[in-house]
C-alpha cells in the first residue's frame, strides 16, 4: 500500500492507495483542486465540507454531461433515437386508421 500526499485547497491530505496507482489518485486530486476555489466560492466560506460537496457536485454535473453525450460516432443519442421511434410508430398508427384518400 502506498501513500501519497495530495494539496487540495492549500492543505495537504495523506492519502493511502494500491501501490502503482498513485500518479491517477494524484491525478483525481488535482481534479478536486482545480475546482476547490469556485467550490469554496459557492459554499460561501462556510466550511471545507460544504465546498467539498460543491466540487462533487460539480464532478458529478462534468459526468452526468459525459454519460447523456451520444456514443462516439454516432449521429444521435439513443434518447433521441426512442423519441424517434415512437413518433414514427404513432403517425404509422395513424395512417393506419386513417381513411383511405380518394
Amino acid at each position: 500500500m502506498a501513500e501519497i500526499m495530495l494539496n487540495i485547497g492549500g492543505r495537504n491530505h495523506p492519502i493511502a492507495c494500491a501501490d502503482g496507482d498513485e500518479d491517477r489518485v494524484r491525478h483525481l486530486g488535482k481534479m478536486i483542486d482545480e475546482r476547490w476555489a469556485n467550490a469554496q466560492r459557492a459554499a460561501g466560506g462556510l466550511s471545507a465540507e460544504r465546498a467539498m460537496l460543491f466540487v462533487a457536485l460539480m464532478l458529478a454535473d462534468d459526468l452526468d454531461e459525459i454519460e447523456q453525450r451520444p456514443p462516439e460516432g454516432a449521429a444521435v443519442s439513443e434518447t433521441a433515437l426512442a423519441r424517434i421511434a415512437a413518433r414514427l410508430e404513432s403517425l404509422a398508427e395513424a395512417l393506419e386508421h386513417s381513411p383511405p384518400s380518394a
